[in-house]
């Protein structure tokens, strides 16, 4: 099959490209150019507090020192995010279609504005889709996301410290556990510890704060899809509903839903059913 359609794959947040480790094999095997990406600020590479490395944790350390990923801006997200956009159509001719997972939404929203023509589709897998002028923060305090486990997962206060922080190597059974509930219900222990294993602990908190730019003019002429995972417990399929809602009314035309009976992340629990949806997304 000719390799003529392309797409964009943006992580979520204490997440790095390993995350669609099961998905751009199918992607490619479908015809599709598919390049996931590490955003700045995330990956191997991306800074830790000291304290994080010492173990046993001291609580009280982990929990006030300032965090070395904090500088991260979400400019220099879009702006990584628009390269790969552009390397993918330069591959296949065409327009890109950029899709983000959780926080990774709000990197699909400036990119597409930014770039609007250079892009077939955003889409968002259970992930930020916010309407103009609202910041992340707003829809995580949102009531309709009150049953989200994601919050109670944090272990220092992010205007303190500059980062949504976790310890990602925690020793404590009932704080993985929790964790496990809320990004991977459905998985396996084994692919738990397997996802774990590509985790940081620090998500710059500024990007949680910058207001979404997104226009009619621009973002409102490209066609939007939603994933629904609604089983998710890290963003509530109310939630999730709501951002919809929210997005339809200021754009003034609807976003194409789609749903999967999975948890917050079907890229390790039903990799052949998202590659497939992405992959009739993109046209392959």
């Amino acid at each position: 099959m000719t390799m003529t359609n392309g797409v964009v794959l943006i992580h979520g947040a204490w997440h790095d490209h390993h995350t669609w480790d099961s998905v751009v094999p199918l992607l490619e095997a479908e015809g599709c150019v598919a390049k996931a990406i590490d955003l700045p600020g995330a990956g191997a590479s991306a800074p830790r507090p000291a304290s994080f490395n010492t173990r046993p944790l001291d609580p009280a350390a982990f929990g006030t020192e300032p965090s070395p990923n904090a500088g991260m801006t979400q400019d220099e997200r879009t702006a990584a995010a628009i390269e790969a956009v552009r390397e993918v159509n330069a591959k296949t001719g065409g327009k890109a279609v950029v899709l983000g997972h959780s926080l990774g939404g709000l990197t699909v929203s400036p990119v597409v504005e930014a770039i609007s023509d250079e892009v077939s589709a955003a889409v968002y897998l259970t992930a930020f889709m916010l309407p103009p002028g609202m910041v992340a923060g707003q829809m995580i305090q949102h009531e309709l996301m009150a049953e989200a486990l994601v919050p109670t997962l944090f272990m220092a206060d992010p205007e303190q410290v500059g980062a949504l922080r976790m310890d990602t190597a925690s020793s404590d059974p009932a704080y993985m556990a929790r964790a496990k509930e809320a990004f991977y219900a459905d998985l396996t222990d084994a692919q738990f510890e397997t996802a774990l294993d590509h985790l940081h602990p620090d998500e710059p908190a500024q990007v949680a704060g910058v207001p979404s730019n997104v226009s009619t003019e621009r973002f409102g002429c490209v066609a939007r899809h939603y994933i629904q995972c609604i089983e998710d417990r890290a963003i509530t399929l109310a939630g999730q509903q709501e951002m919809i809602r929210l997005m339809d009314d200021a754009m003034g035309n609807q976003t194409t839903v789609h749903r999967l009976k999975t948890s917050h992340s079907p890229f390790h629990s039903q990799p052949a059913a998202l590659a497939s949806l992405i992959s009739k997304i993109a046209g392959g």
